[in-house]
């Protein structure tokens, strides 16, 4: 079998997942939800800053969800999150699920050039 030959990697690769992120205000912090099991999530919104914002759900889950404790509504956040996928009886399931957050520098509007009363910029 060729697959056998010398130098031939028959591992299987590991996937690369890249970080993924997600910039905007906070909107809502919801409670947290404590399941039979033991397992916990807490879900936020994330406004993102855009021409056209979105309005983003993610989740902390297990001990993750305490770093939501010390964000209120309103605030700037940089969110970093993976992404979770699952099938349930025929029907198929994303979660974003935030494993980290920070403060985010607010969005500053660039300010707008201004030219001399009588200049202009035209080079003729």
């Amino acid at each position: 079998m060729e697959w056998y030959k010398e130098g031939y990697d028959i591992e299987p690769k590991k996937s690369k997942i890249m970080e993924l992120k997600i910039e905007g205000k906070i909107k809502v912090i919801m409670d947290t939800q404590t399941f039979d099991s033991g397992f916990c999530k807490r879900e936020f919104v994330v406004t993102t800053n855009e021409q056209y914002p979105q309005d983003v759900k993610l989740e902390f889950i297990k001990d993750k969800c305490e770093l939501l404790d010390a964000k209120n509504v309103g605030d700037n956040v940089s969110v970093s999150f993976n992404v979770r996928g699952n099938e349930y009886n025929g029907k198929y399931y994303v979660n974003l699920q935030a494993w980290r957050i920070e403060g985010a520098e607010a969005p500053v509007d660039a300010p707008q050039p201004t030219t001399p009363e009588g200049e202009d910029d035209l080079p003729f």
